[in-house]
Parts: C-alpha cells; structure tokens; sequence
C-alpha cells in the first residue's frame, strides 16, 4: 500500500473542490429514473434519452453474491469479474478440479457447469413508494413503533407486488430516509460458468498489487443465464465497441454500488475513525492470520480456503485506506466547515428550525453504537449460519408477514431458500477451524465468567467446543435442512441436534442486539431524512443518494493521472504485463500462466489491457460494465487505485480512478489464448 500522503492528496483536492452535498466535477452515483441529464448535456454535449437509460438499465444484473455484471449477447452470456465469480469458481472446485485457480472454459454448451446457488437479478421497473411509506408513521412514534410501521407498510408493498407482477420486488431507502423506491427485478437463478482464465492473470500481481495502478489483470469471466434449460433469449444485451478507448472520452458505469457514507455526520465519521473501522480492521487481521495457518497445512487446505483469504486481504487493504484517509486531520476539516454553515442556517430559519435536533441524534446514537461494538450473538461458520437460519425462520413463520425480519418476508423466501438449501460443498475441517476462532473471539469480548459464555462453551475449550458442534451436526446434509425448514417450529424444536441448540440457546440474546440495532438504525434513519430536507431547502434537490447495492449510473473520463510528480498513462498495454512480470523476476503473485508466455508471440502486445477513468465507484461496482455514448461496451471494472479508497465518504476526480479491464483485451485473449473461437463470434453478432 503506498503511504498515508497519496490519500492526503486526494483529501486535499477533494476540500479545495468542496464537493459534499453539492455536486462538482463528475462525481455521483445516479439513480435511473434521476439522471443529471442538464450536467452531462451542458458539460458533454450529452442527453441520455428515455430509450438509451432503459436499454443500459434492462443489459445490466446483478449477483447475488456481491458484484456487478452485464448482457452481452442475445443468447444470455454475461461477464462480471473473475473475482465476483469466484464464489462460484470455489463452489463448483474440487480436489481434482480447481477452476478458480486453473481456470475453466465450456468448449461446448453441453459442458458449461451450473452455478449451485448463484441468483442474478436485473432491474425492470422503479416506483417511487415515499409517500405510502411515509403514511404509516405519525409523529407521536417511538422509535421502535415507527420502525415496525416502516417494516409492516414495506412488507406489504412488496408483497402485493410480488403477488400482481411475480417479480422481486423490493422496497430501497433513499437519501438517509427521505425517499423510498420499489425496485422489481426479473430473477434468475439458472446460471452456469463458460469461461474464466487462471488466476494468475486475472489477480496479475496479487495483493501487492491491489488498488494500485498500473495494472494488468484480465479479471473477467463470462456465464450463461438459462430458462427452462435453454439459454435465455436476451433484448437487451450490450455489443462490444470495435474501437479501443481514447483519452479524455466520456464513458459510463452502470452498476451496483455497495455501501457509502457521504451523508454521515462529523459524529458518524467519528465514529467510524475512532471505534468501528479499527474494529473492523482487527476481526479482518485475525481473520487473514486463521487463514495462513489453516492453508499451511496442505495443497487442499490452501485452495479450499482461498477464496476466504483472497476476501479477507482486500478487505483488510481497504479498510486500511478509508482508515489512513479519516485519521488525517484534514479529512474532516470541510465536513466540519459545511456542517457548522447548514447547522447555523436550519436554526435561524423557522421552519427549518424543526430539524436542529437531528444531528444531536446522531451523535446520541453513535455513543449508543460504541457500547454494541464486539457484542455478537452469531459465529464464523457455514453451518451456525444455516442452524441460525433455520431457528428464526420456525419462529418469524409463525407471524404475520408484515411483523417479520426483513430477511425473513415472503417476498424474499425464494431467495433465501437457495441459498439455505444450497449444494456448494461445506468442508468440516475449515468450519471448525473457523467456529473455533470465533468462539473464542465471543468469550474474549464478554469474559470467560459472563453466563452465556460459559453456557456457550459448555465446560469446554473453543477449539473442543468447535470440534463437538461440526461432528455432531447434520446440517452438512441438505436433506436435514429441507426436513427441518419444512417441519417448522415443532420440527426446530424437538431438533437436538447441537448446532441447532446453540442457535436456540443464542436467539434470545441475537434478538435483543438486533433490537437495539433497529431501534438505532430507525433513529439514524429519521434524522438523515430531516438533515436531507433541510439540505434540499437550502440547496436544492439536484444529488444523488448514498449506494444501497441497487443499480446507478456513474460517468466520468478517460483519463490519466499525476502521481508525485509522475505522469501515470490513461492506460496499460499487453506487452507492459509481460514487461511488469520481468521486472519482478516472473516470481508470484508475478508470473503469468504458462500459456501465456507460450503464445506471447501470437498477441498484439499493443492492445490495452487496463485502463483509468474518472467514474465515480465503490465496492459493489466490481464486474460494471463500462460503455460509451453508444452504449457499446468498452471495458469492465474491476478496482480503483490506492487514492479510490476514500470513496465511501468523499470523492474526487484528481487522483482517485476507477481501473478497468478493456473489451479488447478480453477479445484478444479469448482468441489467441484461449482457442475461444465460439465465444468470439458469439460476441460479435
């Protein structure tokens, strides 16, 4: 990772731009029925038409797993990220088959390999429901009542839209609280793996590597969505350009952007520097230190637990990056400034005065949040996941739809029982070695005199206690999962099976701290919603909300950067990753696939291989189309640099870049190194 100063750069611009709530530059995340269409028609010539924002919208999915990814072709083939895929590549591995570091392509339809529990889900309609949600909670509320208000009326509404139009269909928060949307998605859930090159292309440079730039990986792969055991007949799918990128071209990313935060508070961020971001950077060390260990012990060990690790260290790198950006004094200094100006003009005004006690919540809030910190009442293993799992949902069955868990609606059951009863191999020996850490991370949080840890434990050690619960469930075996879904509460209760017990025995406590996180989070919810009218009072309503993992439109330019001095190019090229693996002596994380170097001859060593842009992303974009005016493809993302790292409170275009893989190389590789002729003329009917 590059030191603390290339962040503060990017924090410096970023404050010398001010751009908070008021959009500058090309930042945004924009919802598909709110595009800034006046910015791109005054700054790029550039007015998006009704016809142009459905057709991108209708070429996108998005997987269930996390990630972005796009039709492109009439016969349902879709390419994400080799790294969003790679929960797949995992699941479908063996030990004699391993695909997500060798690798895998289905020469032929017959052999494309179905994904075991993958669900795709593509946006066909948004309805602004703000005004029905806002109906079912009056002012005289409590937290707690407006929360179960806010959770009956969403229910409901998705609910009656499930049952009139068979579509998912779920209700999203907008803006804090301000806004909410019904988001209905076509789902599929027959999807199967065509292609993936190895690893040691698609994660060129390794961890050394990640969220730095120059780079040259070709993380992408390619699946196949299929109906009725065909492939799917596709409208709406994205063609591939014919020409490479140019400096200084307008491109779009349509995508899922996970998680931001630009609304929080001086409060939250505080928080989050102070007391979360390092929490969560000391769960993510144990974490990555319980991997290493666990792979040392053998070939299969390590690739079964790859995947984890792979997860772990990027997480770990990322965190590490928001944490060096919000501990530099500078980080907060406009936040501070902006927040002190709004605050000053809400009280002077008598009828935005109403709205002075909303950051005073948060704050109240944030205090509340410390006290949770480290209190869980879940563990680190598949199969406490499933035995949870299966006790709340005996027991939400048994209330109306409108009173239970979100996870737990009617509207949601499909999916949630494809992933209960999916058959991706569970392996025991990994599982206990990660239930045993996690037991001893909760009797380290609590005490080992604290009741429930020593009820937890029952008289034993972590690693003992583990070792008890994975021998004696039978959870393992789909069959019993189905039999004790189907037989419900009598069935759940009657179980003793012990992995079961333990989530019997941790209801109690699971449900009192998610409680106390609805209650806060409904807090936080109606005072964002306040601080988020009082900004559109006074500035207007022309932004765009923090990411929800719902589909955006981000935009932006090709284009380069300067780093200490250094000119960095808009792009990267096929022979710079031969050049970058000789550098480095063609030693891992550095050396490319032998095919690769066996074939160099054969490739255009011009080609571009990764490219820059100024699109404004966050995790949850990886595998996002990137498309042209045309909206013909033209790449796919799949990192940012180091200085992308601040992204999930603030942005700006000097230095911070998202990095992309370009749709030629992709054309390239398939072509002369994979032998992927099949594939080739597919993309380019």
């Amino acid at each position: 990772m590059k030191t603390l100063s290339f962040l503060r750069q990017t924090v410096l611009f970023w404050i010398a731009l001010a751009v908070c709530q008021a959009v500058s530059a090309d930042e945004g995340m924009w919802l598909f029925n709110d595009l800034p269409r006046d910015y791109l028609k005054t700054k790029y010539g550039f007015e998006p038409t009704d016809e142009w924002t459905r057709h991108v919208m209708l070429s996108c999915v998005r997987f269930n797993s996390g990630g972005s990814a796009s039709f492109i072709s009439g016969t349902g083939l879709v390419l994400t990220n080799h790294h969003v895929g790679a929960d797949t590549l995992h699941k479908i591995s063996d030990a004699r088959h391993n695909y997500l570091r060798d690798g895998f392509h289905a020469k032929t339809p017959a052999e494309e390999i179905k994904a075991p529990d993958l669900e795709l889900n593509q946006l066909v309609a948004i309805e602004d429901v703000t005004e029905r949600v806002g109906a079912a909670v009056t002012a005289e509320m409590s937290a707690a009542e407006a929360f179960a208000a806010r959770r009956a009326v969403m229910s409901k509404i998705e609910k009656q839209s499930l049952d009139a139009t068979g579509l998912r269909s779920d209700v999203v928060t907008l803006y804090g609280g301000a806004r909410y949307h019904l988001y209905r998605y076509k789902k599929y859930t027959d999807v199967r793996l065509v292609w993936a090159p190895e690893a040691a292309v698609a994660a060129f440079g390794g961890d050394a590597d990640n969220f730095e730039y120059p780079r040259y990986c070709l993380d992408v792969c390619l699946f196949r969505v299929y109906t009725d055991g065909k492939p799917v007949k596709i409208d709406h799918f994205l063609k591939l350009s014919p020409k490479n990128v140019v400096e200084g071209e307008l491109i779009f990313m349509p995508g899922n952007p996970g998680s931001t935060q630009r609304i929080f508070t001086v409060a939250a961020l505080k928080f989050q520097r102070d007391r979360y971001v390092p929490f969560v950077l000391n769960l993510l060390h144990r974490q990555e230190i319980l991997y290493q260990q666990y792979a040392l012990d053998g070939d299969e060990q390590r690739r079964q637990v790859r995947r984890d690790m792979l997860g772990v260290q990027n997480a770990r790198k990322a965190y590490s990056g928001i944490l060096h950006g919000l501990q530099d004094p500078a980080c907060l200094a406009h936040k501070q400034a902006e927040e002190a100006a709004l605050r000053a003009k809400v009280q002077s005004d008598p009828h935005l005065k109403p709205y002075a006690d909303a950051w005073k919540t948060i704050e109240e809030t944030q205090a509340r949040r410390v006290k949770l910190l480290g209190k869980t009442a879940s563990f680190a293993a598949k199969p406490y996941d499933i035995a949870q799992t299966l006790v709340f949902m005996a027991a939400e069955d048994q209330k109306p739809n409108s009173k239970r868990l979100r996870e737990y609606r009617e509207s949601a059951r499909a999916s949630l029982e494809q992933q209960l009863f999916s058959p991706a191999p569970i392996h025991a020996d990994l599982e206990r070695a990660k239930l045993a850490d996690s037991l001893g991370f909760f009797v380290e949080q609590r005490g080992g005199d604290d009741p429930l840890a020593r009820k937890v434990l029952d008289g034993k050690s972590p690693q003992a206690r583990a070792a008890e619960l994975i021998a004696g469930t039978k959870l393992i075996q789909i069959a019993e999962r189905r039999r004790l879904a189907q037989g419900g509460r009598a069935a759940v209760d009657a179980s003793t099976d012990p992995m079961i017990e333990l989530a019997k025995l941790m209801e109690p406590e699971a449900r009192r701290i998610r409680e106390i996180e609805d209650e806060l989070d409904e807090l936080e919810r109606q005072a964002y919603a306040q601080i988020t009218s009082a900004v559109y009072a006074i500035k207007g309503t022309s932004t765009y909300p923090d990411a929800t993992f719902t589909l955006r439109l981000a935009f932006g330019q090709v284009k380069g950067y300067v780093e200490n001095g250094r000119i960095i190019p808009p792009w990267t090229t096929v022979g710079g990753a031969f050049e970058h693996e000789k550098k480095h002596g063609a030693k891992e994380p550095w050396k490319l696939p032998r095919r690769w170097n066996a074939r160099r001859g054969k490739l255009n060593l011009e080609t571009p291989f990764n490219f820059v842009s100024t699109a404004d992303i966050i995790g949850g974009n990886s595998g996002s189309p990137v498309i042209n005016r045309d909206a013909e493809l033209v790449g796919v993302v799949f990192d940012g640099n180091i200085q992308s790292l601040t992204g999930r409170h603030y942005y700006s275009d000097q230095l911070a870049r998202a990095v992309s893989v370009t749709s030629n190389v992709i054309v390239e590789a398939l072509k002369k190194i994979y032998d992927a002729e099949r594939l080739v003329e597919e993309l380019a009917r």
